[in-house]
């Protein structure tokens, strides 16, 4: 037989996959909650990559209190690199939205474009492994987070020590996994 060969959809997914088969349980209510969050989240995704290419090209939104716009203009006044990967392991690494560094005050910048209440929890994971790669000490910089979220930005300045922990288990389930991994 001569299989049909659908190049377009090659590397794609379809909604209602079979692989996804999830939605075999839906209701039409429970089909509208899933398909809009989806669609929240590719929304997210494209005002990401709008930010990013705003912040790389320097290109100020105009000065509205909106997520978006604060976002961008703040990470451009801080002079902030967009999408920097931070990198420990291949077990444990991320994405930081903004980042920088500069006189010893490491900022890290997150933009949060949906409606789940966000937790400094993530930003603290990047800022303990900005200091694993690089080798500083949590305890000798400043540490400012923001979360850019509903129309605001969140400012947190943590404890150096919860950084150190945070470092500390990064370190230990890194070695764990690893063990794990060749069944020990």
């Amino acid at each position: 037989m001569n299989f049909n060969s659908h190049l377009d959809l090659i590397g794609k997914h379809a909604f209602l996959s079979a692989s996804q088969y999830h939605w075999l349980n839906y209701d039409a209510n429970k089909l509208a909650v899933v398909f809009n969050n989806v669609q929240a989240k590719e929304r997210g995704t494209r005002l990401h990559s709008l930010a990013c290419e705003c912040i790389t090209l320097g290109v100020k939104l105009p000065k509205v209190k909106k997520t978006l716009n604060l976002y961008v203009n703040d990470a451009i006044g801080y002079k902030m690199t967009p999408e920097q990967i931070l990198f420990y392991s291949y077990n444990c690494f991320g994405t930081a939205d903004t980042i920088c560094f500069r006189q010893k005050l490491l900022r890290i910048h997150d933009l949060k474009t949906g409606d789940t209440p966000a937790s400094m929890s993530q930003l603290e994971i990047y800022a303990a492994l900005f200091c694993l790669e690089y080798n500083i000490n949590p305890k000798s910089i400043g540490i400012e987070l923001r979360i850019y979220q509903h129309d605001e930005a969140l400012v947190h300045e943590p404890n150096p020590d919860d950084i150190s922990d945070i470092a500390t288990k990064i370190v230990m389930f890194d070695k764990q996994i690893e063990k794990m991994k060749i069944g020990e």
